[in-house]
């Protein structure tokens, strides 16, 4: 199935060593073939799980393709913390460092495509790769980031505002997210959001209209 915006590359580990040199363009061939070695390739159909809440999460994940959101339960209703496209990693970190029970769940939103690699191979790696400690700090700032930017925003900003920031930093969240898990993920109803978008699309128009005279 095609993915918006995002071309699959014909190796399973081209996206995710593409991502390794931007960020460490010095790294030799073999360090690569050492991390290459211990990554593993998993297909997660729609409306499955990449983490179950309850069970250890074993691995941290970057996706070559596809969504996700994460979510916690709140007395049995969902409360989307974040969603995650392609080229990013995915994990309930906090299960993952600790080895305690997951307190999320990962699903998949679309089919997705993303390369494992296991709590005990990490510790591998930070022992026989000298890049691989910068690759587990980035990563644990990537997730953390993920998971921390929807608190921050809930406690210092209005739903317009957190609504409007969303969407402009996330402008494909409107094609391939459905309108209830973007209201979950902010904290309101469907309704509510209906009515901040009637809002916001009001007041681009009158900016519109302001800039032609």
């Amino acid at each position: 199935m095609q993915q918006i915006g995002f071309m699959l590359s014909t190796g399973k580990f081209d996206n995710l060593r593409a991502f390794y040199k931007q960020i460490l363009p010095n790294m030799t061939e073999d360090s690569w073939m050492i991390i290459e070695n211990v990554l593993h390739v998993r297909t997660v159909k729609k409306g499955d799980f990449v983490v179950r809440e309850g069970n250890v999460c074993d691995y941290v994940s970057f996706m070559n393709y596809g969504l996700v959101s994460m979510y916690y339960l709140v007395n049995g209703k969902e409360r989307i913390i974040s969603f995650c496209n392609e080229h990013n990693y995915i994990s309930d970190y906090q299960s993952f460092l600790t080895r305690n029970p997951a307190l999320t769940f990962i699903e998949a939103l679309e089919d997705t495509e993303i390369v494992d690699i296991s709590y005990a191979d990490l510790q591998m790696l930070y022992q026989k790769v000298p890049e691989a400690n910068i690759i587990g700090r980035l990563i644990a700032e990537q997730v953390f980031l993920q998971m921390s930017e929807g608190s921050t925003a809930e406690a210092k900003e209005t739903i317009l505002e957190r609504y409007t920031n969303l969407i402009n930093k996330h402008p494909w969240l409107l094609q391939r997210v459905p309108q209830y898990m973007i209201a979950s993920s902010l904290g309101i109803t469907p309704e509510a959001l209906s009515r901040i978008k009637s809002r916001v699309a009001k007041q681009r128009r009158v900016k519109s209209i302001s800039g032609l005279t």
